[in-house]
C-alpha cells in the first residue's frame, strides 16, 4: 500500500510538470472607477449604481464532488514532494513591503480578483513564514520600527529610524556613533553589489527611509518639521537631506517614488507646479544632480515617459520623483489617460530598476514597497487597498519572470496588519466590496469588509443617535472613495498587531519557514546572499567562509545556554 501511495504521488508529479493542472475559471473584471480630484476626494462616475452586483455562482461544479478535493490535495502534497531545495546563494535579492498588507488584506484581495480560490503571484512561492510585528515599546507597531527591524536587524521604538530603543522619540542630541545604525542595503554596497530603493509613497517616508536614514522622529521628513520638534536644523539633518548626503543613499544606482516637496524650498515651483516645502533655501534635487555627475553617468526624471526613455545601459544612477507628495493610486491612473501617460505605475518602476541594476556582475539588491496599501486602509478606502495589493502582486511577477529562480531571491512581506477584516457569512461569488449578509440583532445589512475604527464610524452609524447604525444599503459601492463600516471613530484608522506573513521564492528559501521575530529577516537574507557579517572578500568562492561558520557556532550556544 505505501508502494502505490508513492507510485501516486510520483504520477502527480509529472501530471504537474507536464501542464496539467486544475485550474479556476477566468477572473471578473473589478469594477471602473474615477481618479481623485483635487480636494482630495473622488469624484464618481455618472453610471454608478447604489444596488448590489447580481448574486453569481462563486464556485466550479466540480467543487461539489468530493473526489475534486480528494484530487486537489494529493496534486499540492505531489508538487511539494517534487520541489527540491535551492541550496545555492544568492546573487541578488528583491524585498517587497506591502505596506498594511495584512493576511485579511491579502485573502480579500483574492476575491476583488474574481475568486477565493486565486492565487496572488507571491502566493505560488515555495516557503511561507510568519514574523511578530510589534515595536520595543508598542504592542501595535508603526512603520518605521517595523522598517528598522526588516531592514536593519533590531526592533526599536514606536515612530524612530534606525536609532536604538535607548533614544527617546524626538531627541535632539544623543551620541550618534553608539545609537544609529546601518542595515541592508549598506550591507550589499560594502560587498559590491548595487542597490537601490522603490516605492509609491513619499521617498523620505517611514517605510523607503528605513533604507537609509536615523531619526529621532519619522515625520522629520524636512527643516520645517524638525524645527517644529525644537530641535535646530543646521544640527539635526531631516531625512530629505540624508537621502542625499548621506554615503550609503549616494550609493544607490536607482531611487524610484513620490516626494518632491521634501527636496525643494518653498519659493521653487516643481515640474508640475507646485511648491517645496523647505524653508532652509536648499533644492536637494539640484544638489544629488552635481553629487552624482562627479560620481557617474546619472539621470533625474519627473514623469513616466522619462522614466520609460531612460537607457539603463548606459545610466548609473537614477533619480525619479513622480509627485509633491505620495504617487496617484492606481485606479487614479487607470480613469485619467494623462495621469497615465504622466505617473508610472509600481511595476513600471520595478521593472526599469531591475534593468538598471543586473548590469553588475556581482548582484544587486532591490527594496520595493508597495505603500499605498496603508494609505488607503487608515482612509478605510477598502476598494483601493485591495486594488493597491493587486498591483503589488503584479510588479512581484514581473520581478519573478524578469529573473531566474535560481540565483535571485525575491522575499515579500508586510511591515505591520490593519484593522480590516473579512467576515460574515457570504455566500461564494458575493461581491467582495458589497453587502456580506443581515444582522439578526437589528435587521439591517452589513459589509463583508468592516474595520475595527476610522473616519467611517460616521457614517456606520446615523447623525441622530449613533447607538443606531446607518442603513448600508444606501452605500455607493462603485465609489472609489466609499469608506467602510467601523465601530470606533478615529481621524485616521490604525494598524493592527497581528503577524504577517513572508513569501520567499529562489535560493535557500526554505529559511523563511516558521514563526520568528520580524527583525530576523535581514540576517536570513544577508546569509543567503552572502553580504554583511557572511560577506567575505574572497575571488575563490570556495568553501563556507569562516565568519559564516563562526557566526553560526556562536548562535548555536547562545541557544544552548539559553536554554538551561
Amino acid at each position: 500500500m505505501r508502494d502505490l501511495a508513492r507510485y501516486f504521488a510520483c504520477f502527480l508529479a509529472f501530471a504537474l510538470t507536464a501542464g496539467e493542472l486544475v485550474t479556476v475559471p477566468g477572473a471578473r473584471e473589478p469594477d471602473g472607477h474615477s481618479r481623485r480630484g483635487k480636494d482630495g476626494s473622488f469624484k464618481s462616475s455618472a453610471a454608478s449604481s447604489r444596488t448590489q452586483t447580481p448574486q453569481v455562482q462563486g464556485f466550479q461544479e466540480r467543487e461539489l464532488e468530493t473526489d475534486y478535493w480528494l484530487e486537489q490535495a494529493q496534486q499540492t502534497l505531489a508538487q511539494k514532494l517534487a520541489t527540491p531545495h535551492n541550496t545555492d546563494h544568492a546573487k541578488n535579492v528583491i524585498f517587497f513591503i506591502g505596506d498594511g498588507m495584512s493576511s485579511q488584506t491579502v485573502a480579500a484581495t483574492r476575491m476583488y480578483l474574481g475568486n477565493e480560490a486565486n492565487f496572488l503571484s507571491f502566493e505560488n512561492f515555495k516557503d511561507l513564514g510568519s514574523v511578530r510585528t510589534y515595536c520595543v515599546n508598542r504592542q501595535v507597531s508603526d512603520s518605521s520600527c517595523t522598517a528598522t527591524a526588516y531592514l536593519s536587524g533590531v526592533k526599536i521604538n514606536y515612530g524612530m529610524v534606525n536609532i536604538a530603543a535607548s533614544v527617546d522619540r524626538y531627541a535632539c542630541e544623543y551620541d550618534r556613533n553608539a545609537s544609529d545604525f546601518e542595515g541592508l542595503l549598506k550591507w550589499a554596497q560594502d560587498a559590491g553589489k548595487s542597490t537601490g530603493i522603490v516605492t509609491t509613497t513619499k521617498i523620505t517616508h517611514a517605510t523607503p527611509a528605513g533604507a537609509y536614514a536615523s531619526s529621532a522622529n519619522r515625520y522629520w521628513e524636512n527643516d520645517v518639521e524638525v524645527a517644529s520638534s525644537d530641535c535646530d536644523p543646521s544640527r539635526v539633518d531631516d531625512i530629505a537631506e540624508q537621502l542625499v548626503d548621506k554615503e550609503v543613499a549616494q550609493r544607490f544606482n536607482v531611487v524610484l517614488g513620490g516626494g518632491r516637496g521634501n527636496l525643494l524650498p518653498k519659493e521653487t515651483m516643481d515640474e508640475e507646479g507646485k511648491p517645496g516645502y523647505r524653508e532652509d533655501g536648499k533644492n536637494l534635487i539640484e544638489q544629488w544632480k552635481q553629487t552624482h555627475e562627479t560620481m557617474g553617468r546619472s539621470q533625474y526624471v519627473w514623469n513616466r515617459e522619462q522614466l520609460m526613455s531612460v537607457d539603463t545601459a548606459n545610466t548609473d544612477y537614477l533619480l525619479g520623483l513622480f509627485e509633491s507628495g505620495h504617487m496617484k493610486y492606481n485606479l487614479e491612473l487607470k480613469d485619467n489617460s494623462e495621469a497615465s501617460r504622466m505617473e508610472p505605475t509600481l511595476e513600471d518602476m520595478t521593472r526599469k530598476a531591475i534593468e538598471l541594476l543586473q548590469r553588475n556582475k556581482n548582484g544587486y539588491v532591490l527594496f520595493v514597497e508597495g505603500g499605498l496599501i496603508d494609505v488607503a486602509h487608515h482612509e478605510t478606502w477598502a476598494r483601493l487597498a485591495l486594488d493597491e495589493t493587486a498591483e503589488m502582486a503584479k510588479a512581484i511577477d514581473t520581478a519573478r519572470k524578469m529573473t531566474s529562480e535560481q540565483d535571485t531571491l525575491i522575499v515579500v512581506s508586510s511591515d505591520h496588519s490593519h484593522t480590516m477584516t473579512y467576515n460574515g457569512y457570504p455566500k461564494r461569488g458575493n461581491d467582495i466590496l458589497g453587502l456580506g449578509d443581515i444582522s439578526d440583532e437589528d435587521l439591517l445589512p452589513y459589509t463583508t469588509l468592516s474595520y475595527a475604527n476610522g473616519l467611517s464610524y460616521y457614517t456606520t452609524y446615523t447623525e441622530e443617535n449613533h447607538a443606531i447604525r446607518a442603513d448600508p444599503s444606501n452605500y455607493d459601492y462603485k465609489q472609489t472613495d466609499m469608506r467602510y463600516m467601523a465601530m470606533v471613530p478615529m481621524d485616521a484608522e490604525t494598524h493592527g498587531g497581528d503577524d504577517v506573513g513572508v513569501w520567499a521564492s529562489g535560493p535557500m528559501s526554505h529559511l523563511f519557514r516558521g514563526v520568528y521575530e520580524q527583525n530576523t529577516i535581514p540576517y536570513l537574507i544577508s546569509y543567503i546572499a552572502q553580504i554583511g557579517d557572511y560577506y567575505e572578500e574572497s575571488d575563490s568562492g570556495a568553501g563556507q567562509p569562516l565568519a559564516v561558520c563562526l557566526s553560526l557556532l556562536l548562535g548555536c550556544s547562545i541557544a544552548a545556554l539559553m536554554r538551561r
